[in-house]
């Protein structure tokens, strides 16, 4: 799956680079567009806490796809730097949760309590998983490794929302297992990269 992704993210680039670039040369600022995203991302968020899912699926497959076009501007414009990626980072863990949040308001109004439990380890897991390679990253490790990294958690979350009526709940207690799981891989591979360099002394 990983490879997959890898080709797909490196095509679909390719695809908006023009897009990109035409931004830049309006004077688009890429921060703007990572605001954008985040506003979108809550407005999805009330979609679904609204009952709207199959919308707010759609949506947030839409809004989270848009996501490579504010790093895209920022190379294009000549604005790259650490500070936007930091922002970006920031605020695309904020955008997945609230999205979570809005998912564990829909499943409260429901009184689905297996739901919600589901939906909240699949929240501290999806953090997990991030913070594990930020910290990895700020060791000086490389960590994106595993099977669950955010372009995978979007993209079955948001056909999870679209499919709600058949497959919701089963895609929520995949995420709960498979983000937890992924987190306790790049623990573990950060464990041998740690024993790697011990041995080498």
């Amino acid at each position: 799956m990983a490879v997959w992704m890898k080709s797909f993210k490196v095509g679909f680039r390719g695809l908006v680079q023009p897009l990109a670039v035409g931004l830049a040369r309006a004077g688009i600022q890429a921060n703007w567009l990572t605001y954008t995203g985040f506003v979108l991302n809550v407005g999805v968020a009330l979609l679904v806490a609204e009952g709207w899912l199959t919308i707010g699926g759609a949506l947030f497959l839409l809004v989270n796809a848009l996501d490579f076009l504010d790093g895209a501007v920022a190379r294009a414009s000549g604005t790259a730097g650490g500070h936007g990626a930091f922002l970006d980072s920031v605020l695309d863990r904020y955008s997945e949760a609230v999205v979570f949040v809005g998912l564990l308001v829909w499943f409260a109004r429901a009184d689905d309590l297996a739901a919600m439990a589901a939906t909240a380890l699949a929240l501290v897991g999806s953090f997990m998983v991030s913070y594990c390679r930020a910290r990895a990253e700020g060791l000086g490790l490389d960590c994106e490794v595993g099977l669950l990294q955010r372009p995978e958690r979007i993209i079955v979350l948001g056909i999870g929302m679209i499919l709600h009526e058949y497959a919701l709940l089963y895609v929520v207690v995949g995420l709960a297992l498979l983000t937890n799981v992924t987190a306790a891989q790049r623990m573990r591979h950060v464990g041998r990269l740690f024993e790697e360099r011990r041995r080498r002394g």
